[in-house]
């Protein structure tokens, strides 16, 4: 069941990008949005060991 505390992306993708996405995700065992969610934590892990930790605000601000 969806968590009604989540926030919801939508993201418009060309037909190939779709397909080479979820042929990956199929390979690694995982659905197309947790291959996404995968390479977001990635990407924001490597953003913070060159950056700094980005703290999430106590009152959640909408960006």
């Amino acid at each position: 069941m969806r968590n009604k505390n989540n926030k919801h992306l939508g993201i418009e993708i060309d037909p190939e990008l779709h397909y080479k996405l979820h042929y990956i995700s199929k390979y690694y065992g995982r659905s197309a949005n947790g291959q996404i969610l995968y390479l977001i934590r990635q990407e924001i892990k490597a953003f913070e060991m060159a950056e700094g930790k980005i703290e999430f605000p106590a009152k959640t601000e909408e960006v």
